[in-house]
């Protein structure tokens, strides 16, 4: 049984049918992607609902030395593009982590992928949902339109602020407010966020009716986005010099880094995305020397903006005012009554929270779409409307996935499970790429650089015990803490203990093992209630996998 688990595609025979125009990849698409193109496609991807959201969160747990998590996330990210890079060079066809995992795991991996992309994806979306639903509403009111704050947040957002406000004696102030004077329903407090549901019904309409985006209005999207942080960028820093706030930069670190490392879920919310490009591999010119390129340029591009506008909020205003709020870009210029800015800067978050939505709303249907092909899922997933040629079952269904928990669900616990799904992912992919066969350089085409990681990585993690060697100590005294983060920091431990003697005794790859780690070490600062919703989705997963999918797999049929 553990063969027919781990039964895989052929990489030579997917690029031969690819070749010959047979099998999934049938349909020629134009080549016309160059390294501009891909670059803009990669930073729209990724500047959306992080920057314009979860930034906010980020700040008030970290202060103004969040920008180290950035830094660091941009590096491990940048070890990821490479190894997705190595795939694309080796399957130049419009290609994901869960084709590459099908390729190089086998089978039960490659649907653990694809369930896994259903939260970075789906799940991913509820996020940018909330997100568009909060400046949509700075909007409203600014034109004098008042919903009814028990329309337009989550039920689970103001249960906890008024459980919190409760425990602690404070007074109901905010979200706990709300929950206090909501209407209720046999007993049950009426309270659901109907911004952000109506709009995940007008985009999944569209979607299953088909968007076909041209280069040139992704183009436009960016520029839009873009020209609106630059803006950003010079009004705060105008600001903070002429009113000399640079006192709010002090302390710079006010939690330490344990504080800076609490935003690991929100910061890396904010790169989600760049890995698209990768999908564009049949649009390129010249895949393999283009996408390792833009990938790499979207990250540079990317990681400089988050860095100056962080900078610019947490020296506008203290990092602490950054607490529960949705908004942060618009909260700072309407803290000191630049209302018309924050206007403006409303409008471009709810553009651009629109474009990311649309991206994803129509991204995850095609996953499920390849995995029905596959025969893991049932027929009607991969079922193609006869009119607008969009998987149409596929597309209903994100609908609904993302349409029923925005009403009433919180998007910090939404934040963590897409960034754990996606590293997951991550952690895979870079570690498919140290299972691939060896080839020979092609010149034109991407080949990662190999470098022996015989003795660094041994060495690396020699150093990293002797760093942590404090935190080491205290979480061994303290295993039987309740929350468990120290289990999980003990765990990493010794994961990376075992990738350490295997890159000694196998001469691994420096690159996609540092991915692989900083992958891993990442995943383990996200709080363990949302490790444990995670585990129960992945569980869920397999069940349906061996309910279904093991029985259906067309692989399996035509090994058979």
């Amino acid at each position: 049984m553990a063969r027919s688990l781990l039964r895989k595609k052929s990489l030579e025979k997917i690029v031969r049918e690819h070749e010959a125009g047979l099998g999934d990849h049938t349909d020629s698409l134009r080549r016309v992607l160059g390294v501009k193109d891909l670059t803009l496609l990669g930073v729209a991807a990724v500047i959306g609902a992080g920057i314009f959201t979860t930034i906010g969160k980020a700040a008030f747990d970290g202060g103004p030395g969040v920008i180290f998590l950035f830094m660091i996330t941009a590096v491990t990210c940048g070890f990821t593009a490479l190894c997705y890079a190595e795939f694309a060079s080796r399957v130049p066809v419009a290609g994901s982590a869960y084709t590459y995992s099908y390729v190089t795991f086998g089978e039960v991996v490659a649907w653990i992928i694809g369930w896994a992309l259903i939260l970075e994806y789906a799940i991913g979306n509820v996020v940018v949902a909330i997100s568009w639903s909060s400046y949509f509403n700075n909007i409203l009111k600014a034109v004098h339109i008042y919903l009814p704050d028990w329309l337009s947040v989550g039920y689970q957002t103001v249960k906890m602020a008024y459980n919190d406000a409760i425990s602690q004696g404070k007074p109901l102030t905010g979200n706990a407010l709300i929950y206090a004077h909501a209407p209720t329903i046999a007993g049950i407090h009426f309270i659901i966020n109907l911004p952000a549901f109506i709009i995940v019904i007008l985009i999944t309409m569209l979607a299953y009716i088909g968007i076909r985006e041209s280069k040139k209005s992704t183009n436009f999207m960016v520029t839009l986005k873009l020209v609106v942080l630059a803006v950003i960028a010079i009004v705060g820093f105008y600001v903070i010099f002429t009113h000399n706030t640079f006192s709010n930069w002090t302390p710079f670190l006010p939690n330490g880094m344990t504080g800076v490392l609490k935003g690991v879920s929100a910061v890396f919310f904010a790169y989600i995305g760049f890995d698209a490009i990768s999908t564009t591999a049949e649009e390129c010119g010249n895949p393999q020397r283009d996408l390792p390129r833009s990938m790499i340029y979207a990250l540079g591009i990317c990681t400089v903006i988050y860095i100056v506008i962080t900078l610019v909020i947490t020296g506008m205003i203290k990092y602490s005012r950054f607490q529960g709020v949705d908004d942060p870009l618009a909260f700072v210029f309407d803290q000191i009554n630049m209302h018309k800015l924050g206007f403006l800067i409303s409008v471009s978050a709810v553009i651009a929270s629109t474009s990311v939505l649309i991206v994803f709303q129509i991204g995850q249907p095609r996953i499920w779409m390849s995995m029905s092909r596959d025969g893991l899922l049932p027929k009607p997933f991969g079922k193609i409307h006869p009119k607008f040629q969009t998987p149409s079952f596929s597309t209903i269904i994100t609908g609904l996935l993302v349409g029923i928990p925005v009403l009433f669900i919180d998007d910090v616990l939404m934040t963590d499970l897409t960034s754990i799904g996606t590293l997951f992912a991550f952690v895979l992919v870079c570690g498919g790429v140290l299972v691939l066969p060896l080839k020979k350089k092609i010149p034109g085409r991407f080949h990662l650089p190999y470098f022996n990681g015989k003795w660094i990585i041994p060495a690396l993690y020699i150093l990293f015990l002797f760093l942590f060697r404090g935190r080491i100590k205290e979480d061994l005294t303290n295993m039987g803490a309740a929350d468990h983060e120290e289990l999980l920091f003990l765990v990493f431990l010794v994961v990376a203990a075992v990738i350490a003697v295997l890159s000694f005794l196998r001469n691994y790859s420096l690159i996609p093992v540092l991915g692989m780690l900083c992958c891993l070490y990442l995943m383990i600062e996200i709080p363990v209630k949302s490790w444990m919703v995670f585990f129960g989705w992945m569980g869920a997963g397999l069940c349906i996998y061996f309910l279904y999918g093991y029985g259906h797999s067309k692989l399996a049929k035509e090994q058979a």
